[in-house]
């Protein structure tokens, strides 16, 4: 057990497994939605055009983190603007955004003779380099996140599912909807420390696609998937302990190597199961 016990006695490492703990049970919740709503090239767009904000905050010498919440929210904000009256399609309004936004932060990051140093891990992560505050900032701002998903479940199913119904039932979908963008920046904001712009869009989508093969019930897929997203954080933590790669990549990884078992095994709708019903069938 002591290969168990021995990443344990660092503080680093412990305050490393507590982030990616937060991370992954959060990444999946919410992916749980991007998932069911088609959202993964928004959850990547909005990855990356956190790039602005983040070169503007250190220009400025103020937070990394901060930087990046502001043009999270903007972008988000500006994606259902374009989109709102129908004359853009959501994915055009995106893409112009992302483009905008990526193209933004490259030519304020190339200004900044020492960024591959300084920013690299909002790049791609550096999550045994948490410091007590990041702890805090993520819990906030995950507890803010998950408590507005249970607050407002059945608003967010019904505009999800049943756009009729939702205007059946008055609700202020629009208000909804840019909610739930939102959201997902926060949830891509808290994610940076521990994967990076990179990475963050798989833990979004991963552990959800995960779920969605095992079962249809949106409660119980969030379940699965926050119990994907958890272990494979910590799995993830400790392959990068004794394989020496980055821990990000390793999260990741584990969360894909899981995808792919349950794509080719899970009960109902594994390929290799399917294959062999098909056989005995014929």
């Amino acid at each position: 057990m002591d290969w168990l016990i021995t990443p344990l006695t660092y503080e680093f490492m412990l305050r490393g497994f507590l982030a990616s703990l937060m991370v992954g049970v959060l990444c999946a919740v919410v992916g749980c939605y991007v998932v069911l709503r088609s959202m993964a090239f928004m959850g990547d767009a909005l990855a990356h055009a956190i790039l602005p904000g983040v070169a503007i905050a250190y220009l400025l010498k103020g937070d990394l983190l901060i930087g990046a919440l502001v043009a999270a929210i903007l972008v988000a904000l500006g994606i259902g603007f374009l989109s709102r009256q129908g004359t853009l399609k959501e994915d055009t309004a995106i893409g112009i955004l992302f483009a905008g936004a990526l193209a933004l932060g490259v030519a304020l990051i190339s200004t900044i003779k020492t960024y591959a140093l300084d920013l690299t891990h909002i790049l791609f992560g550096n999550v045994l380099g948490v410091s007590v505050s990041d702890l805090w900032l993520t819990a906030i701002l995950g507890v803010i996140v998950l408590t507005t998903i249970v607050l407002l479940y059945k608003e967010f199913l019904v505009i999800s599912f049943d756009p009729v119904l939702a205007a059946t039932m008055r609700l202020p979908a629009e208000l909804l909807r840019n909610l739930m963008l939102i959201l997902l920046a926060l949830t891509i904001v808290v994610s940076l420390q521990t994967v990076g712009v990179g990475l963050v869009a798989a833990m979004l989508v991963t552990p959800g696609a995960t779920a969605f093969l095992l079962t249809r019930r949106l409660p119980t897929m969030m379940l699965i998937a926050a119990l994907i997203g958890a272990f494979s954080s910590i799995a993830g933590l400790y392959v990068s302990f004794y394989v020496n790669v980055a821990s990000g990549a390793a999260v990741v990884l584990i969360a894909t190597a899981i995808f792919l078992l349950v794509f080719l095994f899970a009960p109902t709708r594994g390929v290799v199961w399917n294959y062999f019903r098909t056989r005995q069938r014929d």
